[in-house]
C-alpha cells in the first residue's frame, strides 16, 4: 500500500542518522567522539526528580486536561510575567508534548495548502518538515554569515508575497546560537505588522545566553507584535528535560483553543508525571543548578571557539546562547579534497572517529554543527581530531 503524498516529501534527518552512525561505530567498538547531541549532558535537577516522585506516588498519574493542568498553566503565565513582561490569561497558553509538538500543533491550526511560512535560514530542521506536513510551503531566506546569520527587514520584506502567511523566528537560535537585539525584533516586527504576517517566536534556548546580550521576545515589545505572535518555548534545555517532554505555547486565545482541540485528538494530554515535575521546575525553582549549568557551557564555548578558529579552513561566528558551534568549513572542505560538507562529515567521522552535523540539514552548505553539550576533555579530544583530519591532507 503506498503512503500518504505528504510523508513522501519528507527529509530524512541528518542529525539523527548521523547519531545513529556514531552509536553504531561505538557499539563495535570504536572510540568515537558524539558532537550532535541537541540536549544538555546535564542530569534533571533533584528537587525535580523529587516531585515526579511525589506526583507518582499521590496517584496523580491519570488523564489530565488536553491543553495541561490548570496549576502549571498558572506558573507558565507567572513566567511569562517575570521573565518576559508578558500577561497571559490561561485559555491563551497550551502545555504540549515539548516545544516540537506546541509548533507542529500550530502549524496544523494555522496553515491551509498553499500559505507560505518564511523560515530564515540556517534553520532548525523540523521547521520546513512540519510546515510541509500541514500542506504549507516554507520559504528559506538565507540570513547572511557576515551579518551573523540574522535576517534584515530588507531581506523579509523582500521574501513577502501574497501567499505569506507566518514567519518563524528563532532567538536564540538553533544552530548559530546568535541572539536578535531588541532593535532588530522590532525592525522584523515592523515588517510583520505592515504586511499583517503571523509571528512564531521560538524561545527554547532563552535561558542559555553567555554575553551581556538581554533575550527579548518579539510578543513584549508591543501589544500589537503580541496580538499576531505566538510564543513557543519549553524545559527541556533550561532544565535539563529533553526526555521529560514538555513545552508550551501562548498566544491569541482562538489559535491556542484550535492547538488544544487538536491535541485531544492526538496525545490527549502531555504526561501527567511530567507537568507536576514541569510545576515544581517553576514554582519551586533552585536557580543554582542553571547557574551551574550556564557557566559550564559558557567555559566550553569560549575554549572549544578558539580550538575550532585555530583548525587550518575553519572561520566561525562566535555565539551568544545555546550549546552550538556553527563554523564555517568550506576551505577545510577544499583542503582535504571532499565535494561538500556531507561527504567531509562523513570522512570526518570513518577516518578520525569525531561525529558532527552537515550544515546541510540546516540550509547552509558550507557549515558544521558541533554540540558543546559533553565535556571539556571530550571537546579538547575532538577539536585536536578535526585539526588532525585537515593538515594531513594538505
Amino acid at each position: 500500500m503506498d503512503l500518504a503524498d505528504r510523508v513522501k516529501t519528507l527529509t530524512p534527518s541528518k542529525t539523527l542518522a548521523i547519531t545513529a552512525k556514531a552509536k553504531e561505530m561505538k557499539q563495535q567498538g570504536h572510540d568515537v567522539i558524539g558532537l550532535g547531541a541537541g540536549e544538555p549532558d546535564f542530569n534533571t535537577p533533584e528537587y525535580i526528580i523529587k516531585a515526579a516522585e511525589q506526583a507518582m506516588r499521590e496517584g496523580l498519574t491519570k488523564y489530565t486536561p488536553s491543553g495541561g493542568i490548570t496549576e502549571l498553566k498558572k506558573a507558565i503565565a507567572e513566567k511569562f510575567k517575570v521573565d518576559n513582561d508578558l500577561s497571559y490569561q490561561l485559555d491563551e497558553i497550551i502545555v504540549t508534548a515539548g516545544a516540537k509538538h506546541a509548533l507542529y500543533n500550530l502549524f496544523e491550526v494555522l496553515l491551509n495548502e498553499g500559505d507560505e511560512v518564511i523560515i530564515p535560514s540556517p534553520f532548525w530542521v523540523s521547521y520546513p518538515e512540519q510546515v510541509k506536513l500541514a500542506n504549507g510551503t516554507p520559504v528559506i531566506l538565507k540570513a547572511k554569515e557576515e551579518n551573523h546569520f540574522k535576517l534584515t527587514p530588507e531581506e523579509l520584506e523582500r521574501g513577502i508575497t501574497e501567499n505569506t502567511k507566518a514567519f518563524v523566528i528563532n532567538s536564540p537560535s538553533n544552530p548559530t546560537g546568535v541572539i536578535y537585539s531588541k532593535d532588530e525584533l522590532e525592525a522584523l516586527g515592523k515588517v510583520c505588522l505592515k504586511h499583517n504576517i503571523f509571528i512564531i517566536s521560538d524561545e527554547i534556548y532563552e535561558k542559555l545566553i553567555y554575553t551581556d546580550e538581554k533575550h527579548y521576545s518579539i510578543a513584549q515589545l508591543s501589544s500589537e507584535l503580541k496580538d499576531i505572535t505566538v510564543v513557543c518555548n519549553g524545559l527541556s534545555k533550561s532544565h535539563a528535560m529533553t526526555g521529560w517532554r514538555i513545552g508550551y505555547a501562548a498566544g491569541p486565545k482562538h489559535i491556542i483553543q484550535a492547538m488544544t482541540n487538536l491535541a485531544s485528538h492526538s496525545t490527549s494530554n502531555p504526561s501527567s508525571i511530567s507537568q507536576y515535575a514541569a510545576l515544581a521546575a517553576y514554582e519551586e525553582q533552585e536557580d543554582q543548578e542553571l547557574h551551574e549549568m550556564v557557566d559550564a557551557f559558557k567555559t566550553r564555548l569560549n575554549d572549544l571557539y578558539e580550538l575550532i578558529v585555530s583548525i587550518p579552513g575553519i572561520s566561525c561566528v562566535k555565539p551568544q546562547g545555546a550549546f552550538y558551534l556553527f563554523p564555517n568549513v568550506k576551505e577545510a572542505i577544499k583542503i582535504t579534497g571532499h565535494s561538500n560538507v556531507d561527504e567531509w562529515v562523513e570522512a570526518l567521522l570513518e577516518e578520525e572517529k569525531v561525529a558532527v552535523v552537515p550544515g546541510s540539514s540546516f540550509g547552509a552548505p558550507d557549515n558544521i554543527r558541533l554540540s558543546y553539550a559533553t565535556s571539556m576533555d571530550l571537546l579538547v579530544e575532538a577539536a585536536k581530531r578535526m585539526k588532525h583530519f585537515v593538515e594531513k591532507h594538505q
